[in-house]
């Protein structure tokens, strides 16, 4: 099978088409309508067998973390995503790993109305590339350089329980047979918080997704914005097989280790009835856990108040193996 027969067979019959689309799949280029007055958000990923999955995984847990990890950065801009493109490169042919991929992909978009409209195929070394795109009206970007003083830090859902299981996984931590069923999908298909960023736009000052770690990741916020933040560990929310294992593992998990694919943001004080308000009908978890200050430092906080020195910073994707 080459590799028009491929696309083809496992990526011309996907679930979702745009009318905004008018050239998809198929021909050297796609063509698609922007909608007046909106503008584009574009980002890229690269996911590397053996670096950002286990090259044995179950290839649908790959597909759907593949596009899940792209629309998690369109959610911290405040992007509709629109659309995808798939680029795939593999050892071999297999039809159905492929297959497979496609099936945790489209599960994805078809979630967030997201079209694939175009990529690539080759061989070589396992390795997924999608470029995704989405809308956002006109001066609408939620960005990192826009956090103030006095701003309240908030963070969606719970942090840490892709660490725990990637943990798990290399044998450092055993967990129960339900402590691993609860916290596996966090590591392995996480859900971006896309609902959550588009009603966000309008009352957040600043926001980012959870990739590299709070601590990595809330330090490019603090850098782009020229400010620094008070953070308390107290507030930090965490899932009760996180909270049961804490004296064991730590802090480090929840604030520097990565792959929570949630959202930290910022909101300026009068804007917090405007968040609590949206949060409470619809639904939406989330956390206060520090406040934006003058200084340009990062100020961690243990429980007891006082000053919390980290074991590590976040995830580095040049740091030595």
């Amino acid at each position: 099978m080459n590799e028009f027969e491929l696309i083809r067979t496992c990526f011309a019959s996907q679930p979702v088409s745009r009318p905004d689309v008018r050239v998809g799949i198929g021909d050297d280029a796609a063509v698609f309508r922007v909608p007046g007055g909106m503008e584009t958000a574009i980002t890229s990923d690269v996911l590397v067998a053996g670096v950002h999955f286990f090259a044995d995984a179950d290839p649908v847990s790959i597909g759907h973390k593949s596009l899940a990890v792209n629309l998690s950065d369109l959610a911290a801009m405040g992007a509709e995503p629109a659309w995808f493109l798939l680029d795939l490169t593999m050892p071999s042919v297999d039809v159905p790993w492929v297959q497979r991929f496609a099936e945790g992909a489209f599960g994805v978009a078809r979630r967030f109305n997201v079209q694939l409209i175009g990529g690539d195929m080759s061989r070589g070394p396992l390795a997924i590339g999608i470029t995704a795109i989405g809308l956002v009206p006109e001066g609408g970007a939620i960005l990192r350089s826009d956090a103030r003083p006095g701003d309240q830090i908030y963070v969606t859902g719970d942090l840490g329980d892709a660490a725990l299981s990637l943990m798990q996984h290399r044998g450092e931590l055993k967990l129960s047979v339900a402590e691993s069923a609860a916290i596996t999908d966090r590591l392995a298909r996480p859900m971006p918080r896309v609902d959550e960023s588009l009603a966000l736009r309008g009352i957040a000052s600043s926001a980012i997704d959870l990739s590299d770690g709070l601590l990595a990741d809330l330090g490019h916020v603090l850098e782009a914005s020229a400010v620094g933040a008070r953070l308390e560990l107290a507030r930090v929310p965490l899932s009760s097989v996180y909270r049961a294992r804490l004296a064991e593992i730590g802090w480090e998990g929840a604030i520097a280790n990565g792959d929570d694919y949630e959202l930290c943001f910022t909101v300026p004080p009068e804007r917090i009835p405007d968040l609590e308000r949206m949060a409470a009908e619809r639904r939406f978890v989330i956390t206060r856990i520090g406040e934006i200050t003058e200084d340009r430092e990062l100020d961690v906080r243990d429980p007891a108040g006082k000053p919390y020195r980290p074991r590590a910073l976040g995830h580095d994707h040049f740091a030595p193996a």
